[in-house]
């Protein structure tokens, strides 16, 4: 069974993930800190109650599946194919009623992601990929998603969660790149990923990214014609530092002053 096969089930996964969230959203919901020590690191009822979901779903159609989520212990991360939660990409803006956060469903295949999909579902916005092409369906309709040529970092807009939530080192790499190009902006998680694959963005840097951060995004950036790599031009599926350009040539560039 290809990865295109499971499109209906990921739909349904987002649905429930929805239907758990969109209760929570703009309401006084109460918030954990995640983090014993360090940043912030909030965690929510309503995250919890998607992954739940989420889970108990993928276990009744596919219980010889793996899952790997933000909130619950791995189980089976090892099996031919490996669901990878995430059920509030951008927990902070969701706290803060801000709607730039999403349900990012990933599915792994030996390793290597083969399908994603990023939900909002407060705006009601799908982006989907499979590696070889990517969807926007949402509020403006339904169409393919396409990258944008960028041939170099003078003309590209760049995108960055915080350069706050980066070391001291990294951050001097970062802001190499952010130097040299045409326009820098803060903020977006999940959604910076699907605005590149939208051709509104042209790169997003990021470090200290977790599995459940990416597996999702890379077949939709890459489905729409883009390349998700870490810092050294390695697979992005581990998460750490992570580059994504809608161009070869403009990726390329940066990669280079990230390594320098």
């Amino acid at each position: 069974m290809g990865a295109v096969d499971f499109a209906t089930f990921v739909d349904e996964l987002a649905n429930v993930a929805g239907e758990a969230i969109r209760p929570f959203f703009r309401t006084m919901l109460g918030v954990e800190n995640k983090a014993h020590s360090g940043p912030f690191d909030p965690v929510t009822a309503a995250d919890r109650a998607a992954e739940q979901a989420m889970r108990s779903l993928i276990k009744k159609n596919f219980p010889e599946h793996g899952i790997i989520g933000e909130e619950f212990s791995a189980e089976r991360p090892n099996a031919s194919y490996v669901w990878v939660l995430d059920p509030i990409d951008g927990t902070k803006s969701f706290i803060s009623g801000m709607p730039i956060w999403g349900t990012l469903i990933g599915l792994l295949k030996d390793g290597v992601p083969v399908y994603g999909m990023m939900y909002q579902p407060f705006i009601g916005e799908r982006f989907t990929g499979d590696g070889e092409s990517a969807r926007y369906r949402g509020p403006a309709g339904e169409r393919k998603l396409l990258t944008r040529h960028c041939a170099q970092l003078r003309e590209a807009t760049v995108f960055t969660t915080s350069p706050a939530l980066m070391t001291k080192p990294e951050r001097a790499l970062f802001e190499k790149v952010e130097a040299k190009t045409r326009l820098s902006r803060y903020g977006g998680d999940c959604y910076t990923y699907c605005m590149v694959a939208g051709g509104f963005v042209d790169l997003v840097i990021e470090t200290n990214l977790k599995p459940h951060d990416i597996v999702a995004l890379v077949p939709i950036v890459e489905g729409a014609g883009g390349i998700v790599t870490d810092w050294t031009g390695g697979p992005a599926a581990s998460g750490g530092r992570i580059i994504a350009a809608g161009d070869k040539r403009v990726h390329a560039e940066a990669l280079a002053l990230l390594q320098s």
